[in-house]
């Protein structure tokens, strides 16, 4: 099957662009688990640190990171093969949701939805990047399938909730990424507790200790989890991404710490 790119010296190269530490493709075995949103705010921890990021919303059918992301920008037209992404908060990004309405079904077939992500990555012009960051839909069916055999070198991150139904599923994608020979960077586990803010308490609403379980099924690290927070809900709806508006709030330091270990990860990998 035809890659989407080069790899020359360790780094990827682009019709339009290089990205010099990698590829971060970030999956979840169902939808609901707040994937996306972990997405744009781990993006935004990475060009927090100073990383030069882009992120290219891979699902199609249901992009939600042009909102997340707060993206009011549409992509320029640059000639017939060149496209110049929309910058938020330092960081560039593409999605379906940058050509059409966020309410319009997308009924497309998948060669055609294929096709859009082969233009997602030659006819845009990425400049140089460290990181581009992958949101995938959802599943391990034909759709994450295909997109993870054309980017063969793309490090993979489980996201999953704790309870024993989203992280079943999620085990799923620990044997496609075994038998494709993927990389795994990690899982985070998402709405891993509720913490009341008066006094502090705990409340593991949806079971204790799935994520940690889950990475040890798929033999890899547990690099973090994250509270089940309404104020990530509210600035998701409203395109503020809490790791730029609140840098000093402790949701954000997680999201600091797991993004300074997918670099170390990386880093020591390309060694």
């Amino acid at each position: 099957m035809e890659e989407l790119y080069e790899m020359k010296e360790k780094k990827i190269k682009l019709e339009q662009g290089t990205i010099n530490k990698g590829i971060i493709a970030v999956a979840s075995g169902k939808g609901g688990v707040g994937k996306s949103t972990v997405t744009v705010n781990l993006a935004t921890a990475l060009a927090a640190s100073g990383y030069q990021v882009g992120i290219i919303d891979t699902d199609v059918r249901g992009f939600s990171v042009p909102r997340i992301l707060g993206t009011k920008e549409q992509p320029k037209a640059r000639g017939e093969h060149e496209i110049i992404p929309p910058k938020t908060h330092g960081i560039k990004m593409i999605s379906m949701g940058s050509f059409v309405d966020e309410n319009s079904p997308i009924i497309w077939r998948s060669p055609l939805l294929g096709g859009a992500l082969e233009q997602f990555f030659k006819d845009v012009n990425w400049g140089e990047l460290d990181y581009l960051v992958l949101d995938l839909p959802p599943g391990t069916g034909d759709m994450p399938l295909n997109i993870m055999q054309k980017i063969p070198h793309a490090h993979l991150l489980v996201v999953t909730t704790p309870q024993i139904t989203a992280t079943k599923v999620a085990g799923r994608i620990g044997s496609m990424a075994e038998k494709m020979d993927l990389n795994l960077l990690g899982v985070v586990e998402n709405m891993a507790y509720y913490q009341c803010k008066e006094c502090g308490n705990r409340d593991y609403i949806f079971g204790e200790g799935g994520g940690l379980e889950l990475a040890k099924f798929m033999k890899t690290e547990l690099l973090g989890s994250l509270p089940l927070l309404s104020e990530i809900r509210r600035r998701s709806d409203s395109g503020s991404p809490i790791v730029v508006d609140e840098p000093e709030a402790e949701i954000s330091k997680l999201f600091m710490d797991i993004a300074e270990k997918i670099v170390e990860k990386l880093d020591m990998g390309a060694e």
